[in-house]
């Protein structure tokens, strides 16, 4: 069931649409998940997969163009009408329903793909709800998980200084930011040993954005944008910078059975 405290964002939607989809730290973002998720993109088989929390949904738009059957949910009913509304102007269709993904999934059968994207730091309880989709999900299949990401939370406020400082000493930090700011962030580590347990092998590791949002705005005017993307490009697979990153995504498959 929804917990009280998981996030709705039907008050939301034009500062998402502005500060998140419409950038070009969005279009990266897009960019790099679309680089992890090749190996799904280039099987030939049918798969089915569910978007749990989809938001815009541009990823499951992708998919169904390919030819896959997607379960899209979401609990805001104005972020599932633009999905519907941008599937139906491409002439696409998809099973949309206004649910928390912890309401759907009992009624699921075991899927070939779920993504889980800028999710776990909205909930009341991010690891139950990654330990339930992972549950989900076919042997063999894969599990695609987006998460903002706490050490990067941590460093880009002390890196502010001043009186931020002693909130993180006494890791008094969290949900004090502003309505975009989730209250939940994750450390990858976590996120990894938790799909370890859960039977997954990460294959695709990234960090989005490991150097991007550590720079004031000043120096990101007088900076190349195409040579930032290109360090981010450099850098944001290898370990400790891909840890770094705003977000991180990682992309587990289930081992198969024996």
């Amino acid at each position: 069931m929804l917990k009280q405290d998981d996030k709705n964002f039907d008050d939301l939607i034009d500062q998402f649409k502005q500060r998140i989809y419409n950038t070009e730290k969005g279009e990266w973002r897009l960019k790099l998940l679309l680089e992890d998720l090749k190996v799904i993109f280039d099987t030939n088989q049918q798969i089915s997969f569910l978007d749990a929390g989809c938001g815009f949904a541009q990823i499951s738009q992708l998919l169904v163009e390919k030819g896959h059957q997607g379960i899209l949910c979401d609990i805001s009913g104005k972020m599932l009408q633009q999905a519907e509304v941008t599937f139906a102007q491409s002439n696409l269709t998809a099973n949309f329903k206004q649910l928390s993904f912890q309401e759907l999934l009992p009624e699921l059968p075991d899927l070939d793909l779920i993504l889980f994207h800028a999710v776990m730091e909205w909930l009341a309880q991010p690891m139950q709800g990654l330990e339930s989709v992972s549950k989900k999900v076919k042997p063999g299949g894969y599990l695609s998980v987006l998460f903002y990401n706490r050490n990067a939370m941590v460093y880009s406020n002390v890196l502010k200084g001043g009186w931020r400082l002693r909130p993180i000493l006494d890791d008094a930090y969290i949900g004090k930011g502003s309505k975009l700011t989730p209250p939940n962030p994750q450390y990858p580590h976590d996120v990894e040993t938790c799909l370890h347990e859960q039977g997954f092998s990460v294959i695709a590791h990234t960090g989005i954005r490991v150097f991007h949002d550590y720079l004031h705005d000043n120096n990101l005017q007088k900076t190349s944008t195409d040579e930032l993307f290109e360090l981010e490009a450099s850098y944001c697979r290898m370990p400790v910078y891909r840890d770094m990153g705003r977000y991180v995504h990682m992309l587990a498959q289930k081992k198969p059975e024996l």
